[in-house]
């Protein structure tokens, strides 16, 4: 059949299985419903796959006898959402019951938490390695001591040397009663903001500032920042609309950074219109057509048009004899006409 985990999925509270289940279907929906239950889990469950199986009946009676399962509370098809990464696929499942359910113990099954455990994907397990390669190699056994007989071996085999230390190298001890002395931390470099406004004099001469001056104004920049605007939304506005010539550079920056301070954006934590994640829902499918549909819009498994295709097909009755034969001498007057033409 198909790889495994694109199927068949058994449904909760199986009975155990008895020659007499499936005894009050038809022969065709028995046949057929036999040989689905005894399926693995997780065999593909395709009209065209069981038809290959099946050699007794083709694609349109396997399919045939699946809608009639589907209506006597065998079998529910369903469609769940998968990521895989950053894509998004749809995997299709079929869940199997052996004991007939109705509609409202399938919407109840399919809702929760179970199903859509099942009809996600199975974990990976892991695949063994092939037959080629070598198994680990067992960690080699502690050394004992040499005996009087390998001693000479032993001692015939070069040793690694490790090349000598000057004696004047090695550190020297600490005194008795002083404290080790704690590693210096590396030096910090400036901040965001300082650079910001370091840059503001190359960019533009009007607003060249000393290092003291950008040790002034670097606290109401880092607020900026603190705020979660960027470093180029703070150079533009600190130098939109600048005059032809400014006196004082640290006067004007120090307005500006005061009089157009940014609100402070709430975080995403405490976003009051963030919501949860939705959670993934089993969407169910049309067991003839495979229109999807929430599990109480389908009913028996189908949806509307082919509920009623089939509730005409069980009642069909054949033309009465009367109506034929009008049929038949009204074809005949028309044959008359046409040859006198």
């Amino acid at each position: 059949m198909a790889n495994p985990g694109y199927g068949k999925r058994s449904a909760l509270d199986q009975r155990p299985r008895t020659p007499q289940d499936f005894a009050l279907l038809p022969t065709r929906e028995r046949y057929v419903a036999g040989f689905i239950d005894h399926l693995p889990e997780g065999a593909a469950m395709s009209v065209k796959q069981l038809a290959k199986q099946l050699p007794l009946y083709g694609q349109q009676a396997v399919s045939t006898a699946l809608t009639a399962l589907s209506v006597a509370g065998h079998l529910r098809r369903v469609r769940c959402p998968v990521s895989a990464g950053e894509e998004m696929r749809w995997v299709f499942r079929t869940f199997w019951s052996r004991s007939a359910r109705d509609n409202e113990w399938w919407t109840t099954y399919l809702a929760t938490e179970t199903a859509t455990q099942a009809a996600g994907p199975e974990p990976e397990a892991a695949t063994p390695p092939p037959p080629w390669v070598p198994d680990e190699e067992p960690p080699p056994a502690p050394e004992e001591d040499p005996g009087p007989e390998q001693g000479s071996e032993s001692a015939a085999v070069p040793q690694q040397r490790t090349p000598d230390q000057a004696p004047d190298a090695e550190p020297a001890p600490p005194a008795p009663g002083t404290a080790p002395a704690a590693p210096q931390a590396p030096e910090a470099g400036p901040s965001t903001a300082y650079l910001a406004l370091a840059r503001l004099g190359r960019n533009d001469h009007r607003l060249a500032l000393s290092a003291d001056d950008c040790a002034a104004l670097e606290a109401q920049a880092a607020e900026w920042l603190a705020r979660g605007v960027s470093v180029v939304y703070l150079t533009s506005a600190l130098t939109a609309g600048l005059p032809a010539k400014v006196d004082s550079p640290v006067g004007l920056l120090r307005r500006r950074l005061t009089d157009k301070m940014p609100p402070r954006l709430p975080t995403e934590d405490t976003a009051p219109d963030s919501t949860a994640p939705t959670a993934r829902r089993v969407l169910m499918e049309c067991t003839d057509c495979g229109r999807p549909g929430p599990p109480e819009a389908l009913p028996d498994g189908l949806c509307r048009p082919c509920r009623e295709a089939h509730g005409r097909g069980s009642a069909q009755v054949p033309d009465h004899p009367t109506e034929a034969a009008d049929i038949k001498a009204r074809m005949n007057n028309i044959r008359d006409l046409l040859r006198t033409v």
